[in-house]
C-alpha cells in the first residue's frame, strides 16, 4: 500500500504539480525539437480573418509551415514563427497557446495519458480600420492606433515602416537568414521594418502634451482656468536669457479656453511653471508616462518625463517640458491612452489585442476582462477637459478647424507639431490625438508622423488620416462597413477571409 502510495504520488507530482516546470525545462526535447515539427494554432482577427495558420508541407524534417495571410498589413502586430529566430510580436506573446500543449482531460484516459493540441487567438482588431490606416499612412514613416476608450480593446494599430512575414517561417533557411538581414536594417530614420513605430519608438509629442498639461491644471490647481495672459508673440523665460516663441510668430493669449484651441507656446510654456514640478510630473506619470504600458504585445517601451527635480531646478525647462518638447518623449501607445483616459471619464483602461483564446474544439477557455490600469482623473475634472478639446476642433481659432470633420462626429482633438531639431533639416513631428464622438466615445485614436517638413503642421500632416479614422471607426461601431463617409476620405479595397495558398 505504501508503494501504490508511493506512486500515486510521483504522478500527481509530475502530471500536476510539476507540470509547467517540466514544460519549460531546457531538459525537455520538445523544447529543442523545431516548433514545425508541430501544427500551431490560428490568429484571427475580429471580423474572421485568418492572420496566421499551420499548412502541411512535403518535409519530413519540418512537416508544418506557418503562413501569413494577411502580410505585411499585420506583421507589426502578428509578427512570425521561425525555425532559427523564434517567435516574434503576438506569436511571441502567447506561443504558449499557439503551440502544441498538453489539452485539459476529457476523460479517464486523458487524465492518464494527456492530448496535445494548440488553441487560437481571436484579435480585437478590425481589419478594415487596419487597412484604412495603411493607405492613409501612404508609405510614410508613423503609426496609427485606434482603440476603444472604454475597453481598451485595440481596433486598429499599423506602423510604417514594415515587413513581410512569409519568408521568416520558410523552410528555407536561405532564405530566413536573408528576409532577417534585410529587415532588421534601420532605414533612414533609425526605424527597422522588424519592429513597431507605435509601441516601440518615442518622439517629441509637442503640443499634444498640452492635454496632459491641462489635466494637471485642472487638478491640482484649477484657478489657473481662469489665468488671462495678453497677447503675446512670445515670452522670456524666468532665470535665463531664453525666448520661447509661439509657433509661426502668430500672437496668442488669452485663458485655457482660449490658448487650447489656439495652441499657445508662450501662455502654456507660463502655464508650466505656474503649475510646478511636482504637479506637472504627478500628472504626467498618471497617464503613464515613465511607466510600460501594459499592452499584450512584446518590445513596448515606456514613454519619458523628466524627474521633478529636475524640473524644479529649471524653469526653462519646465516650460518647455509643458508644451512637450525638451527631453519629453512620447509612443503612440501612451498618446492614445492619453486621449482615452479624458474620453472615458478619467479613466485608462488596460489597452489589449487578445479578444479570446479557444481550444482546438471551438470553446473558449480564455477571455480578456476589462480593467483599469490608470486613473488620473476624476470623472467630473475630466469632463472639463472634453469641450477645451473639442474647441480645438469647432472654434475658427481651433488648430484643427480645417481638417474637415464632421459636425456630427462630436470630434474633441488635440495636434502637435514638434520641432525635431535635426539641424540643416529643421524637420517637424506631426500629431493628433482625437476621440469621438464627444458626448458618447466610441473611439480613441492617436496618429504620428515624424520627420516631416519645417512648414508642415500635425493639422496638415496627420490631420487627414485622423478625420478619415474617426469616420471608419464610427460606422464600424455602428455596425455599417469602412466605406470612407467623406469624399476626401479613401474606400478600402474589400478585406478578404481565409488563407493564401501553403508556398
Amino acid at each position: 500500500m505504501i508503494l501504490f502510495a508511493l506512486v500515486i504520488g510521483q504522478s500527481a507530482w509530475v502530471q500536476f504539480f510539476h507540470a509547467s516546470a517540466l514544460d519549460k525545462s531546457s531538459l525537455n526535447p520538445r523544447n529543442d525539437v523545431s516548433t514545425a515539427q508541430y501544427q500551431r494554432g490560428e490568429i484571427v482577427a475580429a471580423n474572421g480573418q485568418v492572420l496566421a495558420e499551420s499548412v502541411p508541407t512535403s518535409s519530413t524534417t519540418s512537416p508544418w509551415r506557418q503562413i501569413y495571410p494577411g502580410g505585411s498589413l499585420f506583421s507589426g502586430v502578428v509578427g512570425f514563427s521561425s525555425s532559427v529566430y523564434g517567435e516574434w510580436a503576438l506569436e511571441a506573446q502567447y506561443n504558449s497557446d499557439l503551440e502544441a500543449h498538453a489539452q485539459p482531460p476529457q476523460s479517464f484516459e486523458q487524465l492518464l495519458e494527456p492530448t496535445q493540441a494548440a488553441d487560437s487567438v481571436t484579435l480585437t482588431l478590425e481589419p478594415a480600420l487596419q487597412k484604412l490606416a495603411a493607405e492613409l499612412l501612404q508609405g510614410r514613416d508613423g503609426s496609427v492606433i485606434a482603440l476603444t476608450p472604454k475597453t481598451g480593446a485595440v481596433l486598429a494599430l499599423y506602423s510604417n515602416p514594415t515587413y513581410d512575414p512569409d519568408p521568416f517561417s520558410s523552410t528555407n533557411i536561405a532564405v530566413q537568414n536573408a528576409a532577417w538581414k534585410k529587415d532588421n536594417k534601420k532605414n533612414a530614420e533609425g526605424y527597422p521594418p522588424l519592429g513597431l513605430v507605435a509601441t516601440q519608438q518615442t518622439i517629441f509629442p509637442g503640443s499634444t502634451f498640452k492635454v496632459v498639461t491641462t489635466a494637471g491644471i485642472v487638478k491640482f490647481d484649477p484657478s489657473l482656468l481662469t489665468k488671462s495672459y495678453p497677447a503675446m508673440t512670445e515670452t522670456k523665460l524666468p532665470d535665463t536669457t531664453s525666448i520661447l516663441h509661439n509657433d509661426g510668430g502668430a500672437v496668442c493669449g488669452g485663458t485655457v479656453a482660449e490658448m487650447l484651441p489656439d495652441s499657445c507656446d508662450p501662455g502654456y510654456g507660463l502655464l508650466g511653471i505656474a503649475l510646478g514640478a511636482q504637479s506637472l510630473t504627478a500628472t504626467a506619470e498618471d497617464f503613464g508616462y515613465n511607466q510600460i504600458p501594459p499592452l499584450d504585445l512584446p518590445g513596448v517601451v515606456k514613454s519619458f518625463f523628466p524627474s521633478e527635480s529636475t524640473l524644479a531646478a529649471n524653469p526653462p525647462f519646465l516650460a518647455y517640458s509643458a508644451i512637450g518638447q525638451e527631453d519629453v518623449q512620447a509612443t503612440a501607445l501612451q498618446n492614445v491612452l492619453v486621449a482615452a483616459g479624458i474620453a472615458d471619464g478619467g479613466k485608462v483602461m488596460t489597452p489589449h489585442l487578445m479578444k479570446y483564446i479557444t481550444g482546438p474544439d471551438g470553446a473558449i477557455v480564455q477571455r480578456f476582462k476589462d480593467s483599469v490600469w490608470k486613473q488620473p482623473l476624476t470623472e467630473s475634472q475630466a469632463a472639463q477637459i472634453v469641450p477645451l478639446m473639442q474647441s480645438v476642433v469647432s472654434s475658427p481659432i481651433g488648430t484643427a478647424y480645417g481638417v474637415g470633420f464632421l459636425p456630427e462626429d462630436q470630434v474633441a482633438a488635440k495636434t502637435g507639431t514638434a520641432q525635431v531639431g535635426n539641424n540643416l533639416e529643421n524637420d517637424t513631428d506631426d500629431w493628433m490625438i482625437a476621440f469621438a464622438p464627444a458626448d458618447d466615445p466610441v473611439v480613441a485614436v492617436a496618429v504620428s508622423v515624424p520627420f516631416q517638413g519645417p512648414s508642415v503642421t500635425g493639422a496638415i500632416v496627420a490631420g487627414p488620416i485622423m478625420k478619415c479614422i474617426i469616420e471608419g471607426a464610427i460606422a464600424l461601431a455602428a455596425g455599417q462597413p469602412v466605406t470612407g463617409t467623406s469624399s476626401t476620405c479613401p474606400t478600402p479595397a474589400p478585406v478578404t477571409t481565409g488563407v493564401s495558398p501553403a508556398t
